[in-house]
């Protein structure tokens, strides 16, 4: 069935004006756009305003009610937005709002490549209330969440929790993929990991701007880095966000991916699966399980662009399946 239309803000290439439009698909959307910027359907693209991303069918449809959108003509190019910044960087901190003014319209007039970034996050941090944590500080952050969010902090940890907890759920509903002789030992590992999850609080943490732990993913300030396709050192795009600055960012955050390296679905569950059936005598070492389905030992945060779907053709270690006896050495 055909998606219900959603709504975007698009603009063409180096227009300041932006055009509510609204599309089911992405090529409805470009149909639409190309309309109405009148430009050529053939050779036109979609990307994000925000980092020039080209949008796949598969990315649009991930994408929240009104993202902002630039619409390429043939032989266009979007990376971003850039500017003469050092003309009022003097005037920052008495004239912020005319700072604000001003990179605005020469965001719109800027067509130089290589240096939009600079001019892209200032804007950004001028415009946005990235320090604010609490709701009273900057309620329209928390438009659309319950109540029972009092800060910014508890809200990313319980979106990091529902996530994790959704991987602990999946792995055990497998259990009916087990051997059936082997799906009680299945279940104490599983009620083993669960236990684990709940003593950490199912490792909320790493989206938590206010926990030392989450340093490993982002900086105290919020912001966190694409760190590539799993194939990859790093993200070639150099995607980053801050899901603290405002509501649309925080929006946005929700379509990133923590991948799995070593795959859950494909590779990791199968093989705790094979482990528990086949393990004889021996026991299964569920914890190294355990750091390959719930912690940043196997989990990659990636932009959804860069969230490979294809087989990652890695596998589990095989001397880490089960835990090595200890040797009893006697004196003789």
């Amino acid at each position: 069935s055909a998606e219900p239309p959603r709504p975007f803000r698009l603009r063409g290439c180096g227009s300041p004006q932006k055009f509510g439009v609204a599309a089911g698909s992405l090529r409805g959307l470009l149909r639409k756009g190309c309309r109405l910027l009148q430009l050529p359907l053939p050779g036109s693209r979609l990307c994000l305003y925000e980092d020039g991303t080209e949008l796949t069918e598969s990315y649009f449809g991930a994408l929240p009610p009104q993202t902002e959108l630039v619409l390429l003509g043939p032989g266009e190019t979007w990376r971003g937005c850039a500017s003469d910044i050092e003309r009022f960087l003097g005037a920052l901190s008495a004239q912020r709002d005319a700072v604000v003014a001003a990179a605005r319209q020469l965001l719109s007039d800027e067509r130089a490549p290589r240096r939009q970034k600079l001019l892209a996050d200032l804007l950004h941090n001028l415009s946005e209330n990235i320090v604010a944590e609490e709701r009273r500080e900057d309620g329209k952050w928390f438009e659309g969440l319950e109540s029972r969010f009092k800060n910014k902090s508890s809200y990313m940890r319980y979106s990091c929790e529902s996530r994790i907890r959704s991987y602990m759920k999946e792995v055990s509903s497998s259990i009916s993929t087990v051997h059936p002789t082997a799906r009680d030992a299945y279940k104490r590992i599983v009620d083993l990991m669960s236990d684990k999850l709940r003593s950490v609080k199912y490792n909320g943490c790493y989206f938590d701007r206010r926990e030392e732990e989450a340093v490993r993913l982002c900086t105290a300030e919020g912001w966190f880095s694409c760190q590539g396709p799993f194939d990859r050192d790093d993200c070639p795009s150099k995607h980053s966000i801050n899901p603290y600055s405002n509501r649309e960012s925080r929006i946005l955050f929700s379509t990133w991916n923590l991948d799995h390296i070593i795959e859950k679905k494909r590779a990791v569950v199968p093989e705790l699966a094979e482990a528990v059936k086949t393990r004889g005598g021996r026991e299964v070492n569920w914890e190294y399980f355990y750091q390959l389905l719930f912690t940043v030992d196997n989990l990659k945060l990636v932009h959804i662009a860069c969230h490979k779907k294809t087989n990652h053709n890695l596998s589990c270690d095989k001397t880490k399946i089960y835990r090595k006896r200890k040797q009893n050495h006697k004196i003789s």
